[in-house]
């Protein structure tokens, strides 16, 4: 697997990541879900420098212009609800992508101790296609490993972009030994060293669908 970090070379990605970290600014439920679109598309415009191009013919007024244009055939899917707005705004770069949706979430069984409890999946077939798989935060790995793997029962991708903002030390760690495949790249903006025995990161910045969305 491999892990791509925006966040190590600079550009205006690392304000949008600052705001959103900053718990005054945050509070401004528009702001922080308009920053993760952002980072979608800064994402997207990323991801489509790897993908499959080639030479196709364009009737302009004037004549027939020759352009080089996406052929890989994209399905770009989500964790319910906190990678909404990260999800959009990579739908805004890739205009014919298929969309695929799971609710995952964590359950606690005793103390700290949880499962990923699956409730609802929903994605076109996925065997051929690159898969964009993005969620906010990557805390533990275990959402993104249980999600991936049950949309992977809609077939095998080509290859898997993970796109995950913030991440954990820990989480980076995690997938890379659960999800070894050559065919997944990891791409993010920040990668922090702690996660509490909660497993929330630190820094972090919280919660983020409550941030996006409200409280549950």
């Amino acid at each position: 697997m491999k892990v791509i970090n925006l966040g190590e070379t600079d550009s205006v990605l690392n304000n949008f990541v600052a705001q959103m970290r900053d718990r005054s600014v945050q509070k401004d439920r528009m702001r922080f879900r308009t920053n993760l679109g952002r980072l979608g598309q800064i994402f997207a415009y990323e991801i489509s420098k790897v993908l499959d191009y080639s030479v196709k013919e364009v009737e302009t007024p004037l004549g027939i212009a020759k352009v080089r244009t996406c052929d890989s055939p994209l399905v770009v899917a989500t964790i319910l609800r906190a990678g909404l707005p990260l999800h959009q705004g990579i739908l805004d770069f890739f205009d014919d992508a298929g969309t695929a949706f799971v609710a995952a979430y964590r359950k606690y069984d005793k103390g700290d101790d949880f499962h990923i409890n699956v409730e609802y999946s929903t994605s076109p077939h996925l065997e051929g296609k690159v898969l964009i798989l993005a969620d906010t935060m990557l805390a533990t790995g275990s959402s993104i490993e249980v999600t991936w793997g049950k949309l992977c029962e809609e077939g095998q991708p080509l290859h898997t972009h993970l796109v995950c903002p913030i991440a954990s030390a820990y989480a980076v760690e995690y997938i890379q030994k659960h999800m070894p495949s050559d065919n997944i790249t990891l791409w993010t903006a920040a990668i922090d060293e702690e996660i509490t025995s909660h497993s929330y990161i630190v820094p972090g910045l919280g919660d983020a669908g409550d941030l996006a969305y409200g409280e549950k």
